[in-house]
């Protein structure tokens, strides 16, 4: 059963902070597994959430009908039956910024944290972000969470280069660290994060968005490129992608790129700085949640709905109204809540011992989905309760 509760439900706090603590009313129940040692819990697999994906999919496309909206977004996540080795549990998650991306990512957590409440365990965790993202503020973040006691770190990490290190002197040091939402520094980063959940597809994301862009266009035009944080592991990899479609097209050129700092506003000033440089231009793609809203107001704004395909990232309220009015030609939208849902039950294991490959993968992959216009209506009612 969807639930009409969606991002809306968080509202963002002062500081750029949130300390979501769920405390269980019981914590005797799985009392016995309190004095085993190891990673000994039992899990049959019947969570269905890990591994799902490794391409966009396309669902709501013109002609093809509404997508459901479940296999878009799995409100009805269920604890698999692992069974946790404590009753008491803390943990630390710093992401990028304080934006409502990341609230639907703490959506999942508190869900999932419930469940465990359920069950009798009791899971403290603190969800905290800067108000813009900052590499040097989430490294004094995970040097803070060090010198404190809890079970798991988890990060999403604002720029490989500089956070790697950080992470490798935590691991060096005892503490378990993990990766989540939309940016791994994955082993190949050099880094020895434990695990990541989330988008292991950001490159498919972009490429897959920059095909349809391409087929809308007739595989011939100019278009810009808004890409959002520098640095930002997710932005530049869908950038990357898009660039790499684009090239093998000879009747198209990607004039410009600019980045936005994943902000609505900077995105719609530099989306007008495009326009009128490039009459002519065709297409704009967007590579994070932000960007897609600020490209179509410039669009809406300058008169050129007609002329100008837009692309982009996720389920923000006002970028789904404008594909539903067509400004925007197709959004790729992730599976925020069961990324957060799917975070902790991973901190679960990685704090009991578990290694990667024992009960859950290195990286657990979540799914994206392309909308497109016909679908709009379909997610505004599931996600924010908008009726026609």
């Amino acid at each position: 059963m969807l639930r009409n509760r969606f991002w809306s439900k968080k509202k963002q706090e002062t500081a750029g902070s949130r300390i979501l603590i769920f405390m269980a009313v019981s914590a005797l129940v799985w009392g016995s597994a309190a004095g085993l040692t190891g990673c000994v819990g039992k899990d049959t697999g019947e969570s269905g959430s890990l591994s799902r994906q490794e391409m966009p999919k396309v669902l709501g496309e013109q002609g093809r009908g509404e997508p459901n909206t479940a296999e878009v977004i799995n409100f009805d996540q269920r604890l698999d039956s692992y069974e946790p080795l404590k009753t008491h549990y803390h943990f630390y998650f710093t992401y990028k910024t304080v934006h409502p991306w990341w609230d639907a990512v703490g959506l999942g957590m508190e869900d999932a944290a419930k469940q465990y409440e359920e069950r009798g365990i009791v899971i403290d965790y603190e969800y905290l972000a800067p108000d813009s993202v900052s590499a040097k503020d989430q490294t004094e973040k995970l040097l803070e969470a060090s010198r404190r006691d809890f079970d798991v770190i988890g990060v999403d990490v604002a720029d490989v280069t500089a956070v790697t290190p950080v992470i490798n002197e935590l691991i060096a040091d005892g503490h378990k660290v993990m990766t989540f939402s939309s940016s791994d520094a994955s082993k190949e980063d050099g880094c020895q994060r434990i695990a990541y959940v989330g988008n292991t597809h950001n490159y498919e994301d972009g490429a897959q968005l920059t095909e349809t862009l391409c087929e809308r266009l007739g595989y011939r035009g100019n278009v810009a490129l808004l890409v959002g944080s520098q640095g930002v592991p997710c932005h530049e990899d869908r950038a990357r992608g898009a660039r790499d479609v684009i090239e093998k097209y000879p009747d198209m050129e990607i004039v410009e790129t600019a980045y936005d700092g994943d902000d609505a506003g900077k995105a719609q000033e530099l989306a007008k700085e495009f326009l009128t440089r490039h009459q002519d231009l065709a297409g704009i793609i967007c590579c994070n949640m932000s960007n897609p809203v600020g490209a179509a107001r410039a669009v809406v704004e300058a008169g050129r709905q007609k002329e100008v395909a837009i692309v982009g990232m996720d389920h923000d309220q006002e970028a789904l109204r404008y594909l539903k009015e067509g400004v925007i030609y197709a959004l790729g939208i992730q599976d925020c809540y069961s990324i957060g849902f799917d975070t902790i039950q991973v901190a679960m294991k990685i704090a009991d011992g578990c290694l990667p490959g024992e009960l859950y993968p290195e990286k657990t992959e979540e799914i994206t989905t392309i909308i497109y216009q016909d679908g709009a209506p379909t997610m505004l009612q599931a996600l924010y309760g908008e009726i026609d």
